[in-house]
């Protein structure tokens, strides 16, 4: 039950550097907006999914 949390987390942080280093490299690069806009919000989706699904998993080891 905790590996499967750990690696939980570890998705976690490698989608938010992601999201960290990919959305401001795209909202700078002129015309990437447009193409990427689809990317963007389904990054934030799995990320806000990500957090809902880690922190109720976690519940349940505590």
């Amino acid at each position: 039950m905790v590996a499967i949390l750990q690696l939980l987390v570890s998705i976690l942080i490698l989608l938010s550097f992601a999201l960290v280093v990919g959305v401001p490299v795209i909202l700078v690069s002129p015309g990437e907006w447009e193409k990427s806009k689809g990317v963007v919000y389904t990054g934030a989706g799995l990320w806000f999914g990500l957090v809902i699904v880690t922190a109720a998993f976690n519940s349940f080891i505590i």
